[in-house]
């Protein structure tokens, strides 16, 4: 199998001969040294799961989608909703989504809730009210709050679009369950633990949250976590 490496802004792109080309942020290795350096958690779990780092799809659309149907329940779940819903469109585009029936969307297990929301993403996108070319130059909460304007759309989509998608390096999602449950697991011995308290733990790993961040995911679920 041969490998060839192309470098971009913010990142590295590996493109296998028999595999669609993957990217990964040019800051990974980086902050994994960083992190091995100032957290004793980190230390431990990066050398466990140090083989695959953050992917982007490349796809902004689609990263919000499957973040819309990511939201409020597990990732075991989400994934074989998601399977389901991807194949009713020939391709996952806003014009595709906007043509499928309602019934059968939500024969793939969306609730009406969600059916709605990627009803407007796919309208915000097909009326060209989203400008994803202005993201790169914008700072993390402009994108935020621009986002959040989306019906569907809060905090922790928006967070996981800036991780999966722009793969922005210090993205904290303290409105994940599944960063708290991880914080609570590798640094409180499984006691609950507060927003504060993560902040607090996540100190250290500063300018690199989204690479802690992602480890800590991968020490709860061996498969990694991807929008």
């Amino acid at each position: 199998m041969k490998l060839l490496a192309k470098s971009g802004p913010g990142v590295v792109e590996v493109v296998e001969s028999d595999a669609p080309a993957m990217t990964v942020p040019a800051y990974w290795a980086e902050a994994c040294k960083h992190l091995v350096k100032k957290d004793r958690v980190m230390k431990r779990l990066i050398p466990q799961f140090g083989n695959v780092g953050l992917q982007s799809r490349g796809d902004a659309f689609g990263t919000l989608a499957r973040s819309i149907v990511g939201q409020q329940i597990s990732v075991k779940a989400a994934q074989s909703v998601w399977n389901r819903f991807e194949v009713l469109p020939k391709k996952m585009t806003p014009a595709n989504v906007l043509k499928l029936k309602i019934d059968d969307m939500r024969a793939a297990g969306l609730s009406a809730r969600k059916v709605e929301y990627l009803v407007d993403l796919a309208l915000h996108f097909d009326a060209g009210t989203v400008n994803v070319k202005n993201w790169e130059a914008m700072d993390d909460e402009a994108i935020i709050a621009e986002l959040i304007a989306i019906r569907g759309i809060g905090r922790w989509t928006a967070e996981m679009f800036l991780i999966f998608y722009l793969m922005r390096p210090n993205v904290l999602p303290l409105d994940d369950v599944g960063l708290i449950n991880g914080i609570s697991k590798n640094y409180f011995s499984g006691e609950s633990v507060s927003r504060s308290d993560a902040r607090e733990v996540a100190g250290a790993w500063a300018p690199y949250c989204t690479v802690a961040t992602w480890y800590i995911w991968r020490s709860l679920d061996p498969v990694p976590v991807a929008y």
